[in-house]
């Protein structure tokens, strides 16, 4: 976010971990959980300073999907705190607690919400939701249908966003925790790279929506993908 002022900037250089909060509102409320139907726990005035324990992507609010989990244990929208970041976390991200690239797992947050809008500004239970929310809890990397400043679009869209955003790879090489992305069908495919045999040259990848609105995992070649796309030098 932009700073209110340059002293309040001053002071941000001065807490490593805290963080104020804004004067978008005279206060804000931090919730039980990272939405605004969940429970009203606290309410922080304008200037409050915050200790942030760990950010998670939500429900979107004034378009910030970040929200942050605070001292209190209570989740209040990034939109009232001045992280000076409105794209990136800075902080952990809460909900997943694992090395990359983390379980095999069906936990897909949204899927009795197939079609409606989640908070990366994808259409739910399509694979690009499913790994986007990948990309935000085991990488934790702010991902969105906007990330670095590129339309990522649908699957068969990502190869061209990737190759047009700064510190991004493309190549043919997958590793544990990137992107696996094919143009075979109308709209393309992406899928989350759970392990590599580089011996037999074959990659388990999770995904979403092979089988209609639901995950699924599978072992193939890696030539079953056009290319695998790295958002960061490990993954």
């Amino acid at each position: 976010m932009k700073f209110s002022s340059v002293f309040n900037a001053m002071l941000l250089s001065t807490a490593a971990h805290a963080y104020y909060v804004n004067d978008l509102s005279s206060s804000v409320n931090c919730r039980e959980g990272p939405n605004t139907t969940t429970a009203l726990v606290k309410q922080y005035k304008a200037g409050d300073f915050i200790d942030i324990k760990c950010q998670v992507s939500s429900q979107r609010v004034f378009d910030y999907a970040i929200w942050d989990k605070t001292q209190d244990n209570c989740y209040l929208t990034d939109y009232y705190v001045e992280t000076g970041m409105s794209s990136n976390y800075v902080a952990r991200n809460c909900l997943y607690h694992g090395s990359n690239p983390g379980h095999a797992v069906d936990d897909y947050r949204y899927k009795d919400q197939c079609d409606e809008v989640d908070p990366w500004n994808y259409y739910i239970c399509q694979c690009v939701s499913f790994v986007a929310q990948r990309i935000n809890e085991r990488q934790g990397i702010y991902f969105t249908n906007r990330y670095k400043g590129q339309i990522w679009g649908n699957a068969n869209e990502w190869v061209d966003a990737a190759r047009n955003s700064p510190n991004v790879t493309v190549d043919l090489v997958p590793k544990k925790g990137c992107v696996a992305q094919h143009s075979r069908s109308k709209l393309g495919h992406v899928a989350w790279v759970h392990d590599v045999d580089y011996k037999r040259k074959l990659v388990t990848i999770e995904q979403y929506n092979v089988i209609p609105h639901k995950y699924s995992m599978e072992t193939v070649a890696w030539d079953a993908f056009d290319y695998y796309i790295h958002l960061d030098c490990d993954h």
